[in-house]
């Protein structure tokens, strides 16, 4: 259900922002640029004298504070083993900071491209570091970070979508029972694969959060890392008919398979969880539309066409649900 909310970043104003800089001792140039993020606000600083750095001030009332200490462990755990991740700059001992009612943290500007993931050497590369990161993961869980599961990507995000004022109420009754159907299928998928190991993931592993360079990737936000089974680091990196998905698969763990062993079932869950993104997605859209920068970016969510897609969307993913895996399990 939609209610009235103060936007979540009202206040951050260009000044607060260089001044949020400065009181780490910084001596900030006055330059700054926006840089593509909806979550949470990121910024490109110009710092006197030195090269510039990226902000990210954290969203509201998202992650509590030691939810985000431990997304920025892990990730100068993994730095710290040489594995190309971009973690978080440490002022005065700490990478969590707090200013003017913001929380925020900086970090190294780092370049790149998208990589090319028509290219088998390319998917066994990162294959190669997702399997380090992996390795890394299943060392320990976490404490503090929920995991991804069928109930929290799943149902609770369908029951709200179903309450949300702009899904059509003509079109409530035809989504409520496609909704149902998917996620008795993801359901299954979830008995086919049996007890799955999970880890600590990157958890949004698509191109925009990988920057390639002539080195190999970097992998950047680790935002949404949490525990959940493996293959969910991997399954967006695939696409294309069944054939292809499956030659893509297996670039990408010719490389995995140097450094962390990958268990078959999991491939039970690869639509499972295409599945469970696109409920949750729409939901996540539908939870942030009170933000002024959602209407602006996602105009069409508001649309009676945009929901005849999903519900066309997701009966394609309901028959894809009861395939046979990509490879036999």
């Amino acid at each position: 259900m939609q209610t009235h909310q103060t936007p979540p970043f009202a206040g951050l104003t260009p000044d607060a922002i260089l001044d949020a800089v400065d009181s780490l001792g910084l001596y900030s140039s006055g330059s700054l640029l926006a840089l593509n993020s909806y979550e949470n606000r990121v910024y490109q600083i110009g710092i006197d004298d030195a090269a510039p750095l990226v902000a990210k001030f954290y969203r509201p009332e998202r992650w509590s504070d030691a939810q985000i200490l431990e997304e920025h462990a892990f990730s100068l755990a993994l730095a710290e083993r040489e594995i190309p991740v971009v973690p978080p700059l440490a002022f005065n001992g700490a990478t969590l900071h707090h200013h003017g009612g913001f929380r925020f943290a900086l970090f190294p500007r780092r370049g790149g491209r998208v990589p090319e993931l028509g290219d088998a050497r390319t998917l066994e590369w990162i294959g190669r570091f997702l399997g380090r990161i992996h390795a890394l993961g299943r060392v320990e869980d976490y404490a503090q970070r929920p995991a991804l599961d069928v109930s929290s990507f799943g149902r609770e995000p369908a029951e709200y979508l179903l309450q949300h004022a702009a899904l059509p109420p003509e079109l409530r009754e035809v989504f409520r029972g496609v909704l149902e159907q998917a996620l008795a299928g993801v359901e299954r998928a979830y008995q086919r694969a049996g007890t799955v190991g999970t880890l600590r993931l990157h958890g949004d592993c698509h191109v925009g959060n990988m920057l390639w360079t002539d080195d190999g990737p970097h992998f950047v936000d680790f935002d949404d890392s949490r525990m959940g089974p493996a293959v969910q680091d991997l399954w967006m990196l695939l696409s294309g008919s069944r054939e292809e998905q499956s030659a893509q698969l297996a670039d990408v763990l010719a490389g995995y398979e140097d450094f962390c062993e990958f268990d078959l079932r999991e491939l039970h869950l690869l639509e499972a969880l295409r599945t469970l993104r696109l409920i949750h997605y729409s939901a996540w859209l539908a939870r942030r539309w009170h933000d002024p920068a959602f209407p602006a970016a996602f105009p069409w969510f508001n649309s009676q066409r945009y929901w005849e897609e999903q519900i066309l969307t997701l009966r394609e993913q309901i028959a894809l649900l009861d395939e046979p895996p990509l490879w036999s399990v």
